[in-house]
């Protein structure tokens, strides 16, 4: 379960490198495009040897979701049940249900099938809750948690939080800190994507309009539409590549008990 689980971390962090890659090659016009995880495995299918990689990815992602329910249910980081130890495990819940799709996807694409656009998606699943008692409430509700996530996540990089999940004695005091610091700037540029993207379901609520909905894909097209926007894109780019590169030490060097 163990090695599954690091295997994850390493699927993930694949997917996010492909975002990244294509979103810095968007910025410099060399082909690539602003897009979300269903575009990265789109374009991972066009490689060589792109079945075997995406059926490696949803294997691996498989790893992850089971992992995240462990770290919920399970609780082997002893993160307790009062208010706060509730809020990070549900939070692991929910970032294992969210894979689950992306695995999904990876293993329809693998085998010759075509995948939904995510982003459609999202505002079919915001005009559904639009529908129901409380509606806008709700998907404002829904905004304002993500917006939250991803102020915890500045903060959380600018802490240095993830720091006492890893255990990075055999390297030089040199390589950690390029490692951290590498690993702040990546979830911190994931964290500036989940307050974009909860400002998105804010004004979705705010005006009663789920197509104002926008997922990762449209958070890097708005941030290339901007002044200076190619620059903002290509760090916001590297920014992806940077939280890929703090997966892979997550894969490597992440205290991983299973109980």
């Amino acid at each position: 379960m163990e090695t599954l689980a690091r295997f994850g971390y390493v699927a993930k962090g694949f997917v996010y490198a492909a975002i990244g890659i294509l979103a810095l090659l968007a910025a410099f016009s060399a082909g690539g495009e602003t897009t979300d995880t269903t575009g990265a495995l789109n374009a991972i299918a066009l490689q060589p040897f792109g079945q075997i990689l995406l059926i490696l990815i949803a294997i691996g992602l498989v790893g992850y979701v089971i992992w995240r329910g462990i770290e919920a249910i399970k609780d082997p980081e002893n993160k307790g049940t009062d208010a706060k130890g509730i809020f990070a495990r549900l939070g692991y819940l929910m970032s294992g249900l969210a894979y689950i799709g992306v695995s999904a996807n990876a293993a329809l694409l693998a085998f010759g099938s075509s995948t939904g656009d995510s982003g459609n998606s999202e505002q079919d699943w915001t005009a559904m809750v639009m529908q129901q008692p409380f509606d806008r409430w709700l998907v404002g509700l829904a905004g304002a948690v993500v917006l939250g996530i991803g102020c915890y996540r500045i903060y959380e990089a600018y802490k240095t939080k993830f720091r006492k999940e890893l255990n990075l004695n055999e390297l030089s005091t040199q390589q950690e800190k390029w490692l951290v610091n590498i690993s702040r700037f990546g979830i911190a540029a994931r964290g500036v994507v989940f307050i974009m993207i909860g400002f998105f379901v804010l004004q979705a609520a705010k005006n009663y309009d789920a197509n104002q909905v926008k997922g990762l894909d449209g958070a890097l097209l708005t941030l290339a539409q901007q002044s200076y926007g190619k620059i903002l894109l290509a760090l916001m780019a590297l920014g992806l590549i940077a939280y890929a590169i703090y997966l892979l030490l997550q894969a490597r060097y992440r205290r991983i008990e299973i109980n």
